[in-house]
């Protein structure tokens, strides 16, 4: 007899693994850095949605950078989990607010929560430590910026210098000095109108690429000291709603590897500006240089274009009373620049506005548009520039390597006599504010109502914040001065205070 035939199983064959990216509980617990878990290390984090914000872990501190070291032993990182800056765009930190809240987002800080170089708003080139404080950089002319601008005031800090003379590059160099939100940081500063600097090899003072006889030259070992001066700000006019030192923000709060951010339109450079790059004149001293070739050669700068109508051009207006000078360890090499630029923007003109308004008209949808007015981050901030392997360290204060004498504005004008302290160090309105005092989770609370009081923008964007999916999914559609905190990091007032009163003055 033969044996009975086996009968296939009817359990089906196991299911292939998912694809799909695990979703978290909603308890799960926020991943920022001073939250570690329960074996003393971060847990990973693992979104559970990103278009529910209500289950997002809500931060009062940026979970990022994370550090990754150039070399083994080094103490010099690139950074990652963070948004550089990069040519028409920039970043800062977002947190989650709570729910009932008008805007879905608001703006958090980044540790440390001191005066440093901004993780952000440096280029990729240029290698930080994690205190923020030192600088190296590894290919060009590079440049970073500080992470709060001076828009008032008198403010002093020092940079210590470091030169790496390996033979294996060209040599390196460093160009310090003040720039503008515009200045770009592919370039060294004083590369044009936005950003004023001082040459190491030749203590030149230079600006707009032109170099003038300043100083003396530094090198490695040498301590500078940076001085700005600027008068006070200027309020708006409250009948004009055009001014540009009205106080606006447009800004969108992306996802970017699960942190978010605020993504805003980097301010344009204005064809005023530009106008004073002259590229189309050939100088008259300089000497021909003898060619193989017949061939007419390209010449370097931008390509020629027809000069602007002069009629056309708005006026420059400057910052009467400013000024900028520059001490080599200790010893004062004068004024170096002196009517500064006004770092606001130029008066938007009627039909340029005409223009964008019916733009934005006819897409129909909230995007990404230009800001005229000031968003708070208006100001010149120290711009550091460094060309291969440079490196330096910031002393933002208060102990100075060598400090000052307490009148900085009477040495410069000749009575170097005068006994009374009239400028503070650059740490005062961050570092020791943020040390003795809690930061209040909303600054405008503590404003006069008609600060806080709804805009007409606000309700338009009301209906725009509804979370959209995709690659980026965009959170928030913000265009109003008054939504949330403004960056503490904004260093203002006419001469030193009392922490306390320091810190009131911070808020443009």
């Amino acid at each position: 007899m033969d044996s009975p035939i086996p009968v296939a199983s009817q359990t089906p064959p196991p299911a292939a693994p998912s694809r799909k990216r695990k979703r978290a509980p909603a308890n799960t617990a926020s991943p920022a850095p001073s939250e570690p878990g329960a074996n003393g290390t971060t847990p990973a984090e693992v979104l559970s949605s990103r278009a529910d914000l209500s289950t997002r872990p809500r931060l009062s501190i940026s979970r990022g950078p994370n550090f990754l070291p150039v070399a083994e032993g080094s103490e010099f990182f690139k950074t990652e989990l963070t948004g550089i800056n990069r040519i028409g765009y920039r970043y800062s930190p977002a947190g989650i607010n709570e729910p009932g809240h008008f805007l879905p987002c608001r703006t958090i800080e980044s540790n440390p929560t001191s005066y440093r170089i901004s993780w952000e708003d440096r280029s990729s080139f240029v290698q930080v430590t994690k205190d923020g404080l030192g600088l190296a950089g590894s290919k060009g002319f590079r440049s970073a910026r500080c992470n709060a601008p001076i828009r008032e005031g008198r403010w002093y800090m020092e940079v210590k210098v470091h030169l790496n003379e390996d033979g294996k590059h060209e040599g390196s160099h460093i160009r310090l000095g003040w720039g503008r939100r515009e200045a770009p940081l592919n370039g060294p500063v004083g590369l044009d109108g936005y950003s004023y600097g001082y040459r190491d090899k030749t203590g030149d003072r230079v600006t707009l690429s032109r170099p003038r006889p300043y100083g003396r030259p530094f090198s490695s070992g040498d301590v500078i000291g940076m001085y700005i001066s600027l008068p006070p700000r200027r309020q708006a006019e409250p009948k004009d709603p055009h001014d540009p030192a009205r106080l606006k923000r447009e800004r969108i709060a992306i996802d970017l590897k699960g942190q978010e951010v605020f993504e805003i339109l980097e301010y344009p450079q204005s064809k005023e500006m530009n106008a004073l790059m002259d590229y189309s004149g050939k100088s008259s001293t300089s000497a021909s240089i003898p060619s193989s070739s017949k061939k007419k050669l390209p010449e370097r700068g931008p390509a020629s274009t027809p000069k602007a109508n002069v009629s056309n051009l708005r006026p420059l207006p400057t910052l009467p009373d400013s000024r900028i000078a520059f001490f080599v360890n200790g010893e004062c090499q004068g004024v170096a620049f002196q009517e500064l630029y006004d770092f606001l923007q130029l008066r938007a003109t009627a039909t340029s506005r005409k223009a964008k308004d019916k733009k934005r008209t006819r897409e129909g949808v909230k995007e990404h548009a230009e800001n005229p007015f000031d968003d708070g981050t208006l100001g010149y901030y120290p711009f550091i520039s460094l060309f291969n392997e440079a490196c330096v360290q910031l002393n933002p204060g208060p102990d100075f390597d060598f400090r000052p004498p307490p009148d900085i504005e009477a040495l410069l004008s000749g009575d170097p006599d005068s006994k009374e302290q009239t400028w503070r160090p650059i740490s005062m309105g961050v570092g020791r504010a943020s040390k003795n005092r809690k930061l209040p989770q909303n600054l405008f609370a503590s404003l006069p109502s008609r600060r806080r009081r709804p805009t007409r923008r606000l309700k338009e964007t009301k209906s725009a914040n509804k979370p959209r999916p995709g690659k980026r999914a965009k959170l928030e559609a913000s265009s109003a001065a008054d939504e949330d905190r403004a960056s503490p990091m904004h260093l203002s007032g006419p001469g030193p205070t009392k922490p306390s009163q320091a810190w009131d003055r911070l808020h443009p």
